[in-house]
């Protein structure tokens, strides 16, 4: 796309097709590109469960564009979807729908489903040689030793859409790699950053759910709680930037103003600010190497009176360590780890599972689920699947032992 000196486009509309539209990163999406509609034509909305959501949307968007078709996960929804909807284009069903709309013709995709559901579709979007906006981190946390290679083989540019990969990427403009001395991921810390070990064994999902700074689905705020998060944000930073293992540092920053920093060679350290609105970051991925100019709230600099940053307690957070070590693991330690954080996350919300059994459990299937060097995406997908199975059974005993 070229674009004039006020940020208007010049060229024909770009085709977008939106992985999980109906979420947080999906709503914001579609706000976006509402924005601009003369520089995007809708390809598929995927959604998992919500088809009331979805019909909303459509509805929404009626007015500026339509999609060409849409796909429901869950079949339950894609029946109530049929039902109720008005909608007229094509209308998918099931994962292997989702695989199908990601591997149709778009010019960019923004992948923003929710755990390892992101991995296939994204594979097969490479396939095709799509640009991916990727906000689905797990598919680098799980497979990233195979999507990367398998992206640089087709010629695919994927495009972070986290806020802290975002703002790496912008520190990065005009700069060299191998002067790159150490990314710095900031983490808000969560709502218990202060909080004791001893209390931490007592916190409920109403308290987890509670984020600070930012409003984001179940799943990735309770991460935020755990620093899973961030955890996976550094297995990200690794496969992004490929940046050695010991170069990735993690600072707690509570008022998530500074969304990430890069040191370099000579002692500089270059840091992108801004304030916590996705909507930043989801419009620098659609319009890199240029900007969209927007009339949303600006940051007041000089009210910025106190920026903290402080090291995080890997023995209150010890998911954030998990991460680390399965990330200079390598081989399927990530998969296990995000498979495994998966189930767990669900039970802590169901009230299964305390919080600190998260980090319990994760560490559990770390040490069960035999591990291989270098794998296929078919040994990825069968080490989730085992994963999961285990994590299971792990949530199903701790269960019974709680009633017994």
């Amino acid at each position: 796309m070229t674009h004039t000196t006020n940020g208007t486009s010049t060229a024909q509309p770009r085709t977008i097709t939106v992985l999980g539209s109906t979420g947080s990163i999906g709503v914001q999406t579609m706000e976006v590109i509402a924005r601009r509609a003369d520089e995007f034509s809708l390809g598929w909305l995927t959604v998992n469960t919500r088809y009331d959501l979805l019909d909303a949307q459509l509805r929404r968007y009626a007015h500026i564009f339509q999609p060409k078709g849409v796909v429901l996960a869950d079949e339950t929804a894609y029946k109530e979807f049929k039902r109720v909807s008005a909608f007229k284009g094509e209308v998918l069903c099931g994962d292997e729908g989702v695989c199908a709309a990601a591997a149709d013709s778009a010019d960019i995709i923004m992948s923003a489903l929710v755990g390892f559901s992101g991995v296939l579709p994204n594979y097969a979007a490479i396939q095709k040689k799509t640009t991916i906006a990727l906000a689905n981190k797990e598919t680098l946390v799980s497979a990233g030793c195979v999507i990367m290679p398998e992206a640089a083989k087709h010629g695919v540019e994927i495009l972070p859409v986290d806020s802290e990969h975002s703002a790496i990427q912008q520190c990065l403009v005009g700069e060299f790699a191998s002067e790159i001395e150490k990314l710095i991921l900031t983490a808000s810390g969560g709502p218990f950053r202060e909080w004791s070990l001893e209390r931490l064994h007592d916190v409920t999902p109403v308290q987890a759910l509670k984020h600070p700074n930012w409003s984001m689905g179940n799943k990735i705020t309770i991460d935020s709680a755990t620093l899973m998060n961030k955890g996976f944000e550094v297995i990200e930073a690794y496969w992004l930037f490929g940046v050695p293992a010991e170069k990735i540092e993690v600072v707690v920053h509570p008022q998530s103003i500074i969304h990430s920093m890069v040191q370099f060679c000579d002692g500089s350290v270059k840091a992108q600010l801004g304030l916590p609105d996705m909507k930043i970051p989801i419009s620098y991925a659609l319009s890199v190497p240029h900007r969209f100019p927007n009339d949303d709230t600006r940051m007041d600099i000089c009210a910025l009176q106190n920026l903290s940053f402080f090291s995080p307690d890997l023995s209150r957070f010890p998911c954030l360590r998990l991460a680390f070590e399965a990330m200079k693991q390598g081989g399927t330690a990530p998969a296990v780890v995000n498979a495994a954080n998966e189930i767990a996350v669900s039970k802590f919300l169901q009230g299964i599972i305390g919080f600190l059994g998260i980090p319990s459990m994760i560490e559990t299937c770390l040490e069960r689920i035999p591990f291989i060097a270098t794998p296929t995406l078919n040994d990825i997908v069968a080490v989730d699947k085992e994963t999961r199975a285990l994590a299971i059974s792990l949530a199903d005993a701790f269960a019974q032992s709680v009633v017994v």
